[in-house]
């Protein structure tokens, strides 16, 4: 059985920009290995932020490309939060000291029955409602 995996935005972000270095090869290899799984998980503030950091960093690529990306990405389970995982986020957010945004991410995480969450923004090792935060960039820094 494969394990479910959420996909934060720095992920997606560095596995196009080629100018990343080891990051941009490490995020590209596993965003290939759960393509191949069918088993990554996204949100639509992961595509949104997504698109947005796109056409900042990675200035070469059209936005026409950048909408064909966020189409591709899109086909993955895609959480959409309610009002209710707004104010469960809220919660999660001063109860464990997350960024708001980053409570989102793993409110949806949990929403979608994810066991990891792929994120260079939390902290490494740490499970919370059950989904584990890896930094996938943290063995090979």
């Amino acid at each position: 059985m494969s394990v479910k995996c959420f996909v934060d935005t720095n992920i997606l972000v560095y596995a196009h920009d080629t100018s990343a270095g080891t990051k941009h090869n490490v995020a590209s290899a596993l965003i290939e290995r759960h393509w191949q799984d069918a088993n990554a998980s996204i949100s639509v503030q992961v595509l949104q932020e997504f698109y947005v950091s796109l056409r900042r960093k990675v200035t070469a690529l059209a936005p026409s490309a950048a909408r064909e990306l966020v189409a591709l990405y899109g086909r993955w389970r895609t959480f959409q939060p309610e009002a209710s995982d707004v104010l469960a986020a809220i919660d999660l957010h001063q109860e464990n000291q997350l960024s708001f945004w980053d409570a989102m991410i793993v409110i949806g995480a949990a929403r979608l029955g994810c066991d990891l969450i792929y994120s260079e923004d939390m902290n490494s090792g740490q499970a919370i409602l059950g989904v584990k935060i890896v930094n996938p960039f943290a063995q090979s820094s």
